[in-house]
């Protein structure tokens, strides 16, 4: 069986998705350059409709671009090789050895961790990581909080008072003020309904 990892950005006030896209959360080399090692090293990736929209839209290009640095360079270049997955009942048409998963979402991702040996990296907003960890299949959490208060937008923790009982592993900053919080599920606690409520979202 395999282990699924989130890499989330988030706010201090915990929003990890906002209507105010322009200043935050600022994704760049700076943050992704240590890890690019263990992101090369997954068996796969896997989105909402929109994220894998953004990513497709720039990095099967991106090592093409003269100016581009030897970072984006590499990590396009793992991004094209990795396969990737994702959630959506409406998206038709995908490449670079991408698949959409449809129908039930936790049902897929359930199979996914199931059948794989290595890691499987969820990149995407709450609607997609949520139903997720609700059901217990995230093992680790790469949390990545920006030095800002939103006020407002979607959460990744929306239930007040119910949490995952994690344990933290490590905690590195950076000069730009974000700090990247690293979890872990107890194993005790994996595969396990750790907040009741409805049936996942419908996803796009």
């Amino acid at each position: 069986m395999g282990k699924v990892t989130l890499w989330m950005q988030m706010s201090l006030d915990g929003i990890a998705d906002s209507a105010d896209k322009v200043s935050w959360p600022v994704v760049d080399e700076e943050l992704y350059q240590p890890y690019l090692d263990d992101l090369c090293a997954a068996e796969a990736f896997l989105y909402g409709r929109r994220t894998y929209e953004q990513m497709a839209s720039f990095w099967p290009q991106a090592d093409e671009e003269p100016a581009i640095s030897e970072f984006y360079v590499d990590f396009a270049r793992c991004w094209k090789k990795t396969p990737k997955f994702v959630i959506s009942r409406t998206l038709d048409v995908v490449d670079w050895n991408t698949r959409v998963l449809r129908g039930n979402p936790i049902e897929q991702v359930a199979a996914l961790k199931a059948e794989t040996k290595g890691e499987l990296i969820v990149f995407g907003g709450p609607r997609t990581a949520t139903p997720l960890m609700r059901y217990g299949l995230i093992d680790d959490y790469h949390l990545f909080i920006h030095p800002i208060v939103l006020g407002h937008g979607t959460s990744l923790f929306p239930r007040a008072g119910i949490e995952p009982p994690l344990n933290l592993i490590d905690v590195t900053s950076f000069p730009s003020g974000v700090a990247r919080v690293h979890y872990q599920q107890p194993p005790a606690h994996r595969h396990r309904t750790w907040s009741p409520g409805p049936e996942p979202d419908r996803v796009v």
